[in-house]
């Protein structure tokens, strides 16, 4: 497969492949084929990357109760890793654990062991670091397995390229695929959107965004410990390294960036950002831990985007927008509950901080049901119904979308999402020819340090 897209690939082209295809899949999927194992109603699933979202992962899958479904594999680099999840996955699910020695992989080739244990039609769970998802996806593509992989799914244009154009075989086989942007399976997200889009505070006007904490994940990491390799340290802390996560912006404000541009219901087409390290000590990762980027829709909307990874400071884990008849609270604080709420006016509060009730013109009242777990209830309904079901492009785009916005902060320079689509810098691109003990995508500078963002000085690549 070529890893290039044609002179002058536009995001248009991509959509009208895909959609063309997808078409395609709803005729296959009325015509009556299932595509999961045929004699036996039990789901199996193997797990590839046995870190703390993949153990989430495989726990919802397992709860599951649109069907059964059984854990039956596990791939990981790491033993220690593995099982953990291994031990805290069987004492949660003993009946539809079904790990076995004999199905526990290690190394970087664990993935097609694991996945070699399935059947046509079962359910692959790609969680490892985003560098490996084209590697592991493809495979999975090859083995006829329905998919469930974590965001982000590409870290810049080559592999969001290589990602789209592997996704139109996967459209091609009717696979189930789902990405784990789990908002936008939020019942209170969903409504909200609906009324939104069918014009309830008037046209979006403008959105704003925040995800502003303390140290997060392995954002913030050290130098690797005495006789741990680079290629080693860099997985275990994939926050850390561009290569291995897109870093900060594209593990965590993802989400955020994502929430914006479902209820503007469009993707902006252009980005520009700022941010900086300010207290890194002996920090050696590549992020900065202040972002703001501000998003340009095509019609001219903004949205801003605020993140900040720094302790003591105020926090917020929220999504709001206004519109030309009132305002929304899209999410609250976090991923759960979204309280979502609308309201008339633009100032919602009382000035001690409550809500002011006579703005109030809808609000989400029902109980919010968690939506890690009714994503994985949506896909297995899909794989049970074989009605057609695949969020990559969905979650490629807002993959690119949040890239963008990285690139601009990290070099100083507006950047469209046209740009970024084509731009050629590949932060990995033998991710599937690495080795432990080999050398890792990213190399040490002769003064020890890793290369880090300089905005204004490094304007054509993030380092």
């Amino acid at each position: 497969m070529s890893d290039k897209s044609p002179a002058n690939a536009s995001r248009r082209d991509f959509l009208k492949d895909s959609g063309r295809l997808a078409g395609a899949a709803a005729l296959v999927g009325a015509a009556g084929q299932h595509v999961y194992a045929a004699g036996d109603d039990t789901i199996r699933v193997a797990l590839v990357g046995c870190g703390g979202r993949g153990t989430g992962a495989a726990d919802n899958a397992m709860s599951a109760q649109a069907g059964r479904v059984e854990l039956v594999a596990m791939a990981d680099v790491f033993e220690d890793r593995q099982s953990t999840s291994f031990n805290a996955l069987q004492n949660r699910h003993k009946d539809r654990f079904k790990v076995t020695d004999d199905t526990r992989f290690i190394g970087f080739d664990a993935y097609k062991k694991a996945m070699d244990t399935l059947r046509p039609g079962d359910i692959v769970i790609l969680t490892t670091p985003v560098a490996f998802r084209w590697v592991h996806y493809g495979y999975a593509i090859e083995k006829g397995l329905n998919v469930f992989m974590e965001k982000p799914i590409t870290t810049e244009g080559p592999t969001t390229r290589k990602m789209l154009e592997l996704n139109k075989k996967a459209i091609e086989k009717n696979l189930k695929v789902g990405v784990g942007l789990m908002c936008r399976h939020c019942l209170a997200r969903g409504e909200a959107a609906r009324r939104i889009h069918d014009g309830e505070i008037g046209d979006v006007l403008n959105i704003r965004a925040y995800r502003m904490a303390g140290p997060t994940g392995s954002a913030a990491t050290g130098p690797a410990p005495e006789g741990m390799g680079d290629l080693e340290w860099q997985i275990r802390r994939f926050h850390a390294f561009l290569w291995a996560s897109g870093g900060a912006v594209s593990d965590f404000l993802i989400h955020n960036i994502d929430e914006g541009c479902w209820l503007k219901g469009a993707w902006p087409v252009q980005a520009k950002a700022s941010g900086g390290r300010h207290y890194r000590g002996d920090m050696i990762d590549q992020n900065f831990d202040s972002y703001s980027i501000e998003y340009t829709f095509e019609d001219g909307t903004k949205m801003n985007v605020n993140g900040r990874t720094i302790a003591g400071c105020h926090q917020d884990f929220a999504t709001y927008a206004q519109g030309t008849k009132g305002s929304v609270i899209f999410s609250t604080a976090g991923h759960l509950p979204a309280k979502s709420r609308i309201f008339s006016g633009y100032k919602v509060d009382k000035g001690d901080g409550g809500i002011d009730p006579g703005k109030l013109v809808w609000e989400y009242d029902k109980p919010e049901p968690n939506p890690y777990q009714v994503e994985w209830e949506d896909i297995v309904t899909a794989i049970r119904n074989d009605t057609p079901y695949n969020e990559v492009e969905r979650g490629a785009m807002a993959s690119l979308v949040t890239a963008m916005g990285r690139f601009a902060a990290h070099t100083g320079q507006v950047m469209t999402l046209d740009e970024m689509l084509n731009h050629e810098h590949e932060f990995a691109p033998d991710a599937d020819k690495l080795v432990l003990g080999g050398p890792a995508p990213l190399a040490k500078l002769p003064n020890g340090k890793y290369p880090v963002p300089m905005p204004g000085i490094t304007k054509k690549r993030e380092y």
